[in-house]
């Protein structure tokens, strides 16, 4: 049974190499399945694949698929305090009563959130900065969302800032200057223990790796001063 399962799985290989290969008989299908090879990781025969999955569906099922993500791409916001996606004015996160408002985690993007929040070991709050300083690709501090970092510091009662980007050049280079632009308050910086590789991304790290980085977390200055 197996071999006959790897021969169909190598048939319908052959099928979509000929495919891609070939001109489509359907301009509504070539279409289709260039605009799913737009998304990232995603090459033409993946594509077909899934192009050709929701031609074998119920046009209610493909209907509501469609409206699905039409839905979140009209109605998705991003949260006004820590620029997370949300879909109210404030995410779930920040709207949360029972998280240590006083703790506050700052990432790159909205994917560290998810990350970290997989791990279930952190139930402070967060701040996305959207990027991290790199000027060699064109990225700069007034580019990211720091100013509203800075002005969330100077208005909640925050304790504690942990740093979770991740680490590379760029990110040592954002956590070192947002920490000396918050230099006068008097508030804890730390940022998470490298128990995440140095040129590592944390949206890759393991859920136990990353847990303890967070639980390890380390004063800003000794790990400033451990990377020079």
């Amino acid at each position: 049974m197996d071999i006959v399962y790897c021969f169909l799985d190598f048939r319908f290989d052959l099928v979509l190499s000929y495919f891609y290969t070939m001109v489509f008989s359907s301009s509504l299908l070539e279409n289709a399945v260039n605009e799913f090879a737009k998304l990232p990781g995603i090459g033409k025969k993946t594509a077909l694949r899934l192009v050709l999955h929701l031609i074998k569906q119920d046009s209610a099922e493909v209907n509501q698929f469609s409206e699905t993500i039409a839905r979140m791409r009209e109605e998705i916001k991003f949260c006004s305090r820590c620029h997370n996606i949300s879909d109210a004015e404030l995410c779930n996160i920040c709207s949360n009563t029972g998280r240590k408002q006083e703790i506050l985690c700052v990432v790159e993007t909205i994917r560290d959130v998810i990350a970290i929040e997989s791990t279930q070991q952190f139930n402070g709050i967060y701040h996305v900065l959207g990027g991290i300083i790199s000027p060699l690709d064109g990225v700069g501090p007034e580019q990211l969302n720091i100013d509203s970092l800075t002005q969330r510091i100077q208005k909640e009662d925050i304790s504690e800032i942990i740093f979770a980007l991740n680490p590379n050049i760029q990110g040592d280079t954002t956590v070192y200057y947002i920490s000396k632009k918050l230099k006068g308050n008097r508030i804890k910086i730390t940022t998470i223990a490298r128990g995440i590789a140095f040129g590592g991304e944390l949206e890759y790290a393991d859920e136990m790796t990353l847990a303890k980085s967070i639980s390890n977390r380390i004063p800003v200055e000794n790990y400033i001063s451990e990377g020079n």
